[in-house]
């Protein structure tokens, strides 16, 4: 069952490219904000759980999706986010934002009972971002980084895999991966992380936890979720337009809508 492919992980491009990429979510903020998912109300329970306090700092926080469920949950939750435009319409819904890369961030002195990343700490400098973790953490404070991975039905899928293809040969990401390849590509991702972490002495007790769902989706409110994925930023208009149409008649064919299956990942560690 093909799945919209993952991104390249952060070393395998230039950082230019990173750059170009992660700000392409700005302009996008508001669609960004209505179509990407909110996380599973269990591993919010489980974050909140696992804090020590209620003092969370949210790794790019986008629009706010995270932040704002654990502030529901009662935490008092820091945004960090670089994108200006992502960070003022994280503000509007309520969420404290600073504007800063979490790499450089200054944290002026504060310490965090939890760390968090919501689909962000591919986005992060793995050395930089492991140190500034360890520096605004308390002991006994946790680290937990999330990820979405869904699919949807394979004519679905292969339509985009195959106009992705199609309208952007030469580009450096692959769209199509099955979910069984996905997940076992973010599974490795979170072993990865918290090795990462564990490994620098500072961190211990390293857990993985999974939630999986489900998400409907209309022809509309799917074209308008790919809309905010990060490859379409290096699509003409046109090629958008090609591939935005092609994708709609493959739905269309299946009567307009159908059901997403999704899996929420994460990775927690804690801080010695």
């Amino acid at each position: 069952m093909p799945t919209l492919g993952q991104q390249p992980e952060p070393e395998k491009f230039d950082k230019e490219l990173g750059e170009r990429l992660a700000r392409s979510f700005g302009p996008e903020a508001a669609r960004y904000d209505r179509t990407r998912p909110p996380y599973p109300d269990s591993l919010v329970q489980r974050i909140v759980t696992a804090a020590p306090g209620p003092r969370v700092a949210e790794v790019g926080c986008g629009t706010g999706t995270l932040s704002r469920q654990l502030i529901a949950a009662g935490l008092d939750v820091l945004g960090i986010e670089h994108d200006e435009l992502m960070a003022g319409f994280a503000r509007e819904t309520g969420v404290p934002v600073e504007v800063s890369k979490f790499e450089t961030w200054d944290p002026a002195g504060r310490e965090f009972d939890a760390v968090v990343a919501g689909q962000s700490w591919h986005w992060v400098d793995p050395e930089q971002g492991l140190r500034q973790a360890a520096r605004v953490l308390r002991p006994g404070g946790v680290f937990v980084a999330l990820w979405h991975v869904f699919s949807t039905p394979d004519s679905v899928a292969q339509a985009l895999a195959d106009l992705y293809e199609k309208v952007a040969p030469d580009t450096t990401f692959r769209i199509g991966h099955t979910r069984e390849e996905s997940l076992a590509f973010y599974r490795a991702g979170c072993e990865r992380t918290a090795d990462a972490f564990v490994g620098t002495g500072e961190f211990a007790s390293p857990n993985q936890w999974s939630a999986s769902w489900t998400q409907d989706y209309t022809t509309a409110e799917y074209l308008d979720l790919i809309l905010t994925m990060s490859p379409l930023a290096l699509l003409t208009p046109a090629q958008t337009t090609e591939l935005l149409d092609g994708v709609g008649a493959a739905i269309d064919a299946l009567g307009g809508r159908f059901t997403s299956n999704y899996e929420t990942l994460a990775v927690a560690v804690t801080r010695n």
